[in-house]
């Protein structure tokens, strides 16, 4: 197999890789576990993604910026079919996931931990049911917005990667966010925002696990929105 080139983002989506030094029990469990869990962005440009978890699932959904991997968790133990495929690269953020992979032992899930926007490219066509940008980094400062994630050419990808009839989630508890993503991504051609009242993009689905950070937001007065949209038809 020859090396694949080297695709470099000008504009970092992200902030810091690490955090605090980790206790001696993450550390380990980073240095154990990660290596089983962990998915290289080169396997998905080689395979299916259905074929990546070690036994058959019905479909693959797709989180970036899983943070502690609550969500993550909470989605692979209520749906064991699917397959889940989290993105982040905040050190602490993965060992806080690779512990509730382990405790649970979550066998649907992978983790990827480099720039999510490499996986998204790596991703075949129509490859995925469902995707996930919960409460990414709102980069507030004006010269700081070319980094948010939800940006024209991630919705690109996420419309090229998401097959006709699939969910995209997006969650943000800042205001001027939020406005971004109305403006880009509830009016995308490829995407049907499905809110028809408030309560569509003020209440969380059942099926959409509450995570610290919404918690702790909510508890600073900042009360989250949630958007659904649907991948449109190609035809």
């Amino acid at each position: 197999m020859t090396d694949a080139p080297v695709r470099i983002f000008r504009n970092k989506v992200h902030g810091r890789r690490r955090g605090h030094k980790l206790r001696p029990g993450q550390k380990s469990l980073l240095e154990t576990s990660l290596p089983v869990w962990r998915l290289p962005v080169e396997a998905l440009e080689q395979q299916d993604p259905r074929t990546l978890f070690g036994r058959p699932v019905d479909d693959v959904w797709l989180e970036i910026g899983f943070g502690g991997g609550e969500h993550l968790a909470w989605q692979a133990a209520a749906n064991p079919s699917i397959g889940l495929i989290g993105c982040e690269v905040f050190e602490t953020g993965i060992v806080t996931a690779l512990a509730h992979v382990e405790r649970q032992q979550l066998d649907n899930v992978r983790l990827v931990t480099d720039d999510a926007r490499l996986a998204l490219e790596g991703l075949p066509d129509a490859s995925l049911g469902r995707a996930f940008v919960l409460f990414p980094d709102p980069w507030p400062k004006v010269r700081h917005h070319k980094r948010r994630m939800v940006s024209p050419r991630t919705l690109d990808q996420l419309a090229r990667t998401l097959r006709d009839g699939a969910e995209l989630r997006l969650a943000t508890d800042d205001p001027p966010y939020l406005r971004a993503m109305l403006a880009l991504a509830c009016v995308h051609p490829d995407f049907e925002w499905l809110a028809r009242r408030p309560d569509d993009w003020r209440v969380r689905p059942d099926d959409w696990p509450q995570t610290r950070y919404e918690a702790k937001a909510i508890a600073q007065g900042r009360p989250p929105a949630f958007l659904r949209l649907i991948r449109r038809s190609r035809t």
